[in-house]
């Protein structure tokens, strides 16, 4: 059965091909004869796949736009709450989110809620810091660094309405350290620092610029 606008195979060639014929994988038909119309029966299945990755992430978007509002000029962000027994964590977090908002210069970092037109708020609720490989001597080289966080996008101007939400934001990221240095507790709070870094990066990223 052939699909509704889909050219015949051999519509390239001068002539009808024999049905005893071999079949020429050399014909000067374009390789990308019919990508069209392929590409337009994938795009419900991509669709399709997109939503089912950013429902188990566990994304939650409020509203109908994926991107944030213009009007929003200001924002606050408070603390993190430190769920996890790692020390400095949310002092850590809180500071590169912070940060990374500055760089982005998309919005206005305020300290005080009556300035902000958006709250961002979080919680780090576990953290875990694992070795993944080794050298010869038996000394890690590499780390795996996983943090899950709830974060909140409250518009403070609206009863802080929920605007963005992810109950479980998770992160994790391979972390190369120097083999060079003895001291395991600097490679460590070394390690907090650069994937605090890149977790904010995420995070801002998702917040500002959409999925």
């Amino acid at each position: 059965m052939r699909l509704v606008g889909q050219q015949p195979r051999n519509h390239a060639t001068s002539q009808p091909r024999s049905a005893k014929q071999p079949r020429n994988l050399a014909t000067t038909q374009p390789r990308n004869h019919g990508s069209r119309s392929n590409l337009a029966t994938s795009q419900p299945a991509l669709a399709l796949l997109a939503v089912l990755a950013l429902s188990h992430c566990g994304y939650a978007l409020v509203g109908h736009s994926n991107f944030l509002n213009p009007t929003i000029k200001t924002v606050q962000v408070p603390a993190f709450i430190n769920r996890t027994t790692r020390v400095e964590l949310e002092q850590r977090v809180t500071q590169a989110v912070a940060d990374e908002m500055v760089a982005r210069g998309r919005l206005k970092l305020v300290t005080q809620p009556s300035q902000a037109d958006v709250i961002l708020r979080g919680s780090i609720d576990s953290f875990g810091l694992f070795a993944i490989a080794y050298n010869a001597q038996g000394r890690a080289t590499q780390y795996q660094v996983s943090v899950t966080a709830k974060i909140e996008l409250l518009d403070h101007r609206n009863d802080d309405k929920v605007l963005w939400k992810n109950d479980q934001y998770r992160f994790t990221e391979n972390y190369q350290v120097n083999v060079q240095s003895t001291d395991a507790f600097d490679q460590e709070t070394r390690a907090i620092r650069e994937i605090a870094g890149r977790f904010a990066e995420t995070l801002v990223t998702n917040l500002l610029e959409g999925f």
